[in-house]
């Protein structure tokens, strides 16, 4: 499998690692938020994070499966600044009372990285009334984005160092509905396909990342990027019937593992060479091209305006 392990300009490739990326790196005196840390990348990448001595805060629906990861974490690695905060992504009331909680701990926050996912799961509403790939992927970061992103402002002025949003996509956003979004359709059952929908709140992360770049004023020292973590063996699959058994039988030799799929994450929140860079699309730890709606100005404005009136 030669073509994992071929280097890209950044001297990294699919086969890089989450600490080999990170290496040398001192994360000292940060402190970043990561959705969905209690599984998967999001677990790897809270790890990893702290191991180069980032404060992590682990945004997580279950906290008992958050403690266990924050509790394997700090056995590891005692000097670990871990802490755990109930969030659901897919109901705004959740994620007003974690932004809440966040800003009443009186915490700074350097990094964002929006990484709590659901994919092509059958039909369902949020508790929002908003179809639940989209409402979790795409509106529940949105919101949370927003709420924190004053706090991001004042730390990146007070710390003099520059605040990261990362935005964790898919290459599955080359998959989604034909128009990109389907702004009049996201909540008709009668339209919907899983993966088409997944497809779209992935495309959602992408545009979202484009156009928080386009918002950013002149002073304002934050980049947003999105990226692809590649193809993983974790419980995203546990929608497909094929799922379990795709990923036990070919998985080691098309999927990543873990390590290997936090490093493009962990690239973008904290390597010198993403300085400045903002408002672009990463596939293993390299700049990568998404579609053209992917790049989709007007897109990405339409996008903005449809879910700020979302989270009204």
């Amino acid at each position: 499998m030669w073509l994992l392990r071929r280097k890209g300009p950044s001297g990294f490739s699919s086969s890089s690692t989450a600490e080999e990326v990170t290496d040398g790196i001192d994360g000292t005196g940060l402190t970043a938020i990561v959705t969905g840390a209690s599984s998967g990348i999001g677990s790897e990448t809270a790890r990893v994070l702290a191991l180069r001595g980032v404060h992590v805060v682990m945004g997580v629906r279950n906290l008992e499966a958050g403690r266990n990861v924050k509790e394997t974490i700090v056995n590891e690695n005692p000097s670990a600044k871990i802490d755990t905060m109930e969030l659901d992504l897919s109901s705004m009331a959740s994620v007003r009372k974690f932004a809440s909680d966040y800003q009443s701990s009186g915490f700074p926050l350097n990094i964002l990285i929006n990484n709590a996912g659901i994919m092509a799961t059958p039909f369902g509403l949020s508790k929002d009334n908003i179809e639940q790939q989209f409402a979790t992927n795409h509106v529940g970061h949105f919101l949370l984005t927003d709420l924190l992103l004053e706090n991001m402002k004042k730390t990146a002025v007070e710390s003099e160092k520059e605040g990261r949003i990362v935005n964790v996509s898919s290459e599955a956003h080359r998959y989604t509905y034909p128009e990109g979004i389907q702004f009049d359709g996201i909540n008709d059952e009668s339209r919907y396909n899983k993966m088409q929908a997944y497809g779209q709140s992935k495309l959602s992360n992408i545009l979202h990342a484009n156009e928080l770049t386009r918002h950013f004023k002149e002073g304002v020292n934050i980049t947003a990027n999105s990226l692809h973590p590649g193809i993983i063996t974790t419980n995203l699959f546990r929608h497909f019937n094929y799922g379990n058994g795709l990923a036990n039988t070919v998985g080691k030799l098309i999927f990543k593992n873990v390590q290997q799929g936090a490093a493009t994450t962990c690239y973008v929140a904290l390597h010198p060479q993403v300085k400045g860079v903002s408002g672009e699309y990463f596939m293993n730890s390299n700049l990568h091209k998404p579609t053209q709606h992917g790049q989709d100005v007007d897109l990405a404005k339409k996008l903005w305006d449809f879910t700020t009136n979302l989270i009204k």
